[in-house]
């Protein structure tokens, strides 16, 4: 009798996780569904390549594009090195001590403030005190800093997830401590750093408050780091709370999802060959 419980409570907790996956799952399919059979018919390469017209009721959303993928490649581009160094000297060379617990702390902590008061604190010092004004480099130091506490913490969990018997086998070879980063811990932690930055630039692509307040609200294709710009995000919320132009804020909402979804596979896919090819030397 209390074997067949336990079954049933585990057929139970398994029922309900599977339940879970499935609910989870299907919310976001009707999110994404809902977009893009709103928007789909609205894409056209006039509407990509065009310049917005009539407050964005009418034309296309090119320099609304070049805006988010600049000042998302520059956050990228900005939190990535840091992010992936401060992992490396976290789980390598730190150790655990309270300086590195306090770090942690302050970068889960960092992950959950809302993006206004980044937003507030780029204003502050990018746009006002360092005289950037509003610029696609103040937003893009700006989203740098949403992203790279999510970076650092992914990327010091692949690296302390790699075996310890890599580390000691380059080791006795002769290797440096360095040259087994490098050369070993690094190429076998990559999937998992590439998972993180890909979360980074998934809260980058998707801010809007932190956005307006720093690199401003101009829809036109940049010509410097120090001109402003308009973002996806920032323009659907225009179109719709506005009411300029329900369409066409469906019409840039699944230009955005099917940018996400085809960078997210596409990391996906070069993942996914990587690992089997790591998996095929060792």
């Amino acid at each position: 009798m209390g074997r067949s419980r336990r079954y049933l409570f585990n057929d139970m907790g398994i029922g309900l996780l599977w339940l879970s996956g499935a609910l989870t799952l299907a919310i976001l399919l009707v999110i994404i569904g809902y977009v893009l059979v709103n928007g789909i018919g609205v894409i056209s390469w006039d509407f990509l390549s065009g310049m917005p017209k009539n407050m964005g009721r009418t034309g296309g959303i090119f320099p609304v594009i070049v805006g988010s993928v600049a000042i998302t490649a520059i956050a990228i581009l900005v939190a990535t090195p840091l992010s992936v160094g401060a992992a490396i000297y976290m789980s390598e060379y730190a150790g655990n001590n309270i300086l590195t617990r306090l770090v942690r702390f302050g970068a889960d902590s960092l992950s959950g403030i809302p993006s206004i008061m980044f937003g507030m604190f780029g204003y502050i010092f990018f746009v006002y005190y360092l005289k950037m004004g509003y610029s696609l480099l103040a937003g893009g130091l700006t989203l740098a800093l949403m992203a790279l506490p999510i970076i650092m913490r992914v990327a010091e969990e692949a690296i302390k997830v790699v075996p310890e018997s890599y580390r000691l086998g380059s080791m006795a070879l002769g290797g440096s401590k360095w040259q087994t980063i490098r050369k070993v811990v690094l190429p076998t932690a990559l999937p998992g750093i590439l998972t993180g930055i890909i979360l980074g630039m998934g809260r980058a692509v998707g801010e809007t408050a932190a956005v307006y307040l720093t690199a401003g609200t101009v829809a036109k294709v940049p010509d410097s780091l120090f001109d402003p710009i308009r973002t996806m995000t920032y323009h659907t919320f225009i179109l719709a709370m506005e009411n300029i132009s329900i369409e066409n804020a469906f019409g840039t909402s699944a230009v955005l999802v099917i940018m996400i979804l085809a960078i997210t596979i596409t990391s996906s896919i070069i993942t996914r060959r990587y690992i089997a090819k790591l998996g095929g030397k060792t």
